[in-house]
This record gives C-alpha cells, structure tokens and sequence, in this order.
C-alpha cells in the first residue's frame, strides 16, 4: 500500500511515552488536520530523510509527513521552526500554564470548522505564555476564549453567574492587555477555578 505523505504546519502540544530510544512520540495540533500523532527519529548520526534536532514543545513548526498505516501515525521526514516559545521555559508558572492548555487542546476533539480558530489561539496562548509576566491570567483567557469558539455561551452563563464584583473582575481580565494587568494571582487562581468547574460541567470540553 502507498504511503501517505502530508505537509503541514503545527504546534507542539504533548510528549507521549515511547517505547524506543530512537524515537520521540509527539502530539501536534494542526490547523488542516487537527490531533496528529508523529513520531520524530532522533538519532546521534543525521541520515538522508531524517531530522536531527528533537522538536520542542510549544513550537510551532512546518512539517513534512509520511504514514505507512492511513494516517494513524506519522513519521517526519523534514521540520523547520516557524516560531519558538522557548520562553515559556525560563519560568515555571508559565511552563505549568502552558503545558495545562496544551494537554486540553489534546485531550478534546476540535471541529474542523473550528480548528483555525484553535490553531490561531494556541499561537496567542503560547506567545503570551512565553513573553507575558502574568501566564495566570493568559490561561482564563485562553480557556475563555476556547470554550466561546467552540460555542459555549460562557459570556451569557458563566459571566451571569458571577457576584457583580466578579463580573467586573473578569471583565477586566479579558480586556485589559496583559501588561496592564494588576488583579492578585490569588482572584485570578479563584475564577480559574470556576471558569474550569463551568467548563467541566456545562460543556463536553474536557478540562485537567
């Protein structure tokens, strides 16, 4: 049987358990295809074909792909950074909000009338995790912004529910550039908690 080969662009969302040594186990987001499972050979000795420098999470990276099982898994045959995040390294809040989004994306079915929308707010996500002094509220953001896309009535319900207080203070949140941010982390840890409770129990997203 032929194989398939695919060229694509994706972020770098999960490292999955791998069972060899020669090969990282990825998941990437892309924003034709959506989840992909891709295996990336990484080897001391550069080969014809392969791709010597691992891929790092949080990337986004145009890839060259080919599968021998009808697109179950994939194999790079080439990678090239697009963007880097590295960023999101040098600090452990933000690595900690990174990785929980990332795990989310992966975790759910994204829609393929949806998926640009996903793919353009994992681009926002991920940058501002990497760049902003504030990831805690980078994530309610994101998480906001995910579950409205995908068309939960987050605003009508969630924010409605909220004490009038509340309201104001996640207006200011979604609102305000993240350098202009000043809520304490201990009121932003709090309404991330009730926006994932919503999340959890009002909608079909799941949520770590």
């Amino acid at each position: 049987m032929a194989r398939l080969t695919l060229s694509t662009d994706a972020f770098v969302l999960l490292r999955r358990p791998s069972t060899s040594d020669a090969f990282q186990v990825l998941s990437v987001f892309s924003e034709t295809q959506g989840l992909l499972l891709v295996l990336q050979r990484v080897s001391k000795a550069k080969r014809k074909g392969e791709v010597a420098m691992a891929l790092d999470l949080f990337n986004e990276v145009s890839l060259m792909l080919e599968s021998s099982n009808q697109g179950q898994t994939w194999f790079v045959r080439e990678a090239r950074v697009l963007r880097s995040a590295e960023g999101i390294g040098r600090n452990y809040e933000a690595l900690q909000c990174a990785s929980a989004f990332a795990w989310l994306v992966a975790q759910n079915t994204i829609p393929e009338e949806t998926r640009a929308r996903v793919y353009a707010l994992l681009g926002q996500a991920f940058g501002a995790f990497a760049e902003s002094p504030r990831p805690d509220v980078a994530y309610v953001k994101a998480l906001y912004c995910l579950a409205r896309d995908e068309g939960y009535p987050v605003k009508q319900e969630w924010v409605r529910s909220l004490a009038a207080a509340d309201r104001a203070q996640v207006a200011e949140l979604l609102n305000k550039p993240l350098a202009e941010q000043s809520a304490n982390a201990e009121a932003v840890a709090r309404l991330r908690e009730r926006l994932e409770a919503w999340v959890r129990t009002q909608t079909d997203i799941i949520v770590g």
